[in-house]
């Protein structure tokens, strides 16, 4: 009977450090978000400064340089056409909506470059620039550009230019979607949060040991125990 007194103390005391730490976790405490919060904002940052693939792509669009696209693009609707129309003349290729259809004829390097200056820019949080361009914001222009690059990928597909319509959709998912998803998060490497990581990884183990040992002592304490 000692034992067991002494196993269910145990137990209830674990259990309860464990909830107060919850409680803590769940708190404002770290500039003014909870635990969780902060160790996703963290590790948000670490993952965005892993999957900076611009600069590459961008090297790769000058062998599209003389590559050259000619055909009807589709949009959602009427007014994105127009916006998808004035951001592919920007790069210096010929641009027309009529309806939700944009026919386009250019260089497809000029017009993945501007798009990929345009991702640039808003990997880099830099919403107002492209905003002062277009006149409209910077994650409605990333949208549009990734309307446009899924609606051209489809083009070249049909006109078998297969290499081509590979390299589109890689723009599209690298540069375009990662600064889209990734807008207002200041990338880190993990380099510089190296103490943050492993004390969040232990923590997690320990924190998780815990409360398993908790429930087993208390278990215990209460008379239960395994017989083969």
């Amino acid at each position: 009977m000692t034992a067991q007194k002494k196993d269910l103390l145990t137990g209830g005391g674990l259990l309860v450090g464990f909830v107060i730490i919850l409680i803590l976790m769940f708190s404002p405490l770290f500039n003014g978000k909870n635990y969780l919060n902060y160790m996703d904002d963290l590790f948000n940052s670490i993952s965005k400064g892993s999957v900076y693939y611009i600069p590459k792509l961008i090297k790769e669009t000058n062998a599209y340089d003389s590559t050259i696209i000619d055909g009807s693009l589709t949009a959602d609707n009427e007014n994105q056409a127009k916006e998808i129309a004035t951001q592919i003349r920007f790069s210096g290729a010929k641009a027309d909506a009529d309806g939700t259809t944009i026919k386009v004829s250019g260089r497809l390097g000029d017009i993945l470059a501007s798009v990929l200056h345009d991702t640039d820019v808003m990997f880099a949080n830099q919403d107002e620039s492209i905003r002062a361009k277009y006149g409209y914001s910077g994650k409605q222009a990333l949208y549009n550009w990734w309307t446009a690059l899924k609606s051209m990928d489809k083009v070249l597909k049909k006109q078998k230019r297969f290499h081509d319509a590979k390299f589109v959709a890689i723009v599209q998912k690298k540069g375009v979607e990662c600064a889209y998803n990734y807008y207002t998060i200041k990338p880190h490497s993990i380099a510089d949060e190296t103490m943050h990581v492993i004390f969040s990884l232990i923590f997690y183990i320990i924190y998780t040991l815990w409360f398993g040992f908790g429930i087993l002592y208390t278990l215990m304490g209460l008379g239960f125990r395994l017989e083969h």
